[in-house]
């Protein structure tokens, strides 16, 4: 995990991810089996509702 602008960030291999989730920054579906990040306020819990999947190139144009 790393701090990045006011969030924490941690990185998920294609291996790790084995479910769909939406990117907030293209709205587009994230597959099972695609690399991308996870990203929340830092200082909050990594359970927080705030806590969001990202597609790592969309995460990277938004920092």
């Amino acid at each position: 995990m790393r701090e990045e602008g006011g969030w924490t960030v941690r990185s998920i291999s294609g291996t790790a991810a084995t479910k769909t989730y939406r990117c907030p920054g293209c709205d587009q579906e994230i597959v099972p089996g695609t690399p991308h990040v996870v990203a929340w306020p830092a200082g909050d819990d990594e359970e927080t509702v705030e806590r969001r999947h990202w597609h790592t190139g969309c995460w990277r144009r938004r920092v």
